[in-house]
């Protein structure tokens, strides 16, 4: 019954653990607005340390490994290497990893207070994942090309 299913249920942990993902790119780079307001060595900025670290490694790398791992699994089950709309989607993928990645070293300056970065330049990449997502929602249900 599973092996017969199985592209079912790879799709729905896919969808389940991307979900958790863009979640943690979304609300990640919000906190990093509110720790640039906090004064250094604060009570609220220690507070955001904590749910910076935990948000990071407690919910977005597990969710991330998890839509890769569901996603392989797909990919093996539709066999599109062919189709345009798969490339643009992987390109997107790579894009979130990045973002995901900047996000945790973006966490580090936080975590060592020396962040350099603005209010304003955490607003603005906080629109990334959404220009991503945009496309990758597209690109899976459309299938333009």
């Amino acid at each position: 019954m599973f092996f017969e299913d199985s592209y079912l249920w790879f799709k729905a942990l896919h969808v389940i653990s991307v979900t958790a993902w863009m979640a943690g790119l979304f609300y990640l780079p919000r906190l990093y607005v509110y720790h640039t307001e906090a004064e250094v060595g604060s009570e609220l900025s220690e507070t955001l340390k904590i749910m910076e670290r935990r948000l990071l490694r407690a919910i977005m790398y597990p969710a991330m490994i998890a839509s890769i791992i569901f996603g392989v699994f797909l990919l093996l089950e539709i066999d599109a290497w062919d189709q345009g709309w798969l490339h643009v989607k992987l390109l997107c993928i790579v894009g979130l990893i990045v973002f995901n990645m900047a996000l945790a070293k973006y966490r580090l300056a936080f975590l060592e207070d020396r962040n350099q970065k603005s209010e304003k330049f955490y607003r603005m990449i906080n629109e990334v994942p959404t220009l991503l997502m945009i496309v990758l929602v597209i690109m899976v249900i459309v299938k333009p090309f």
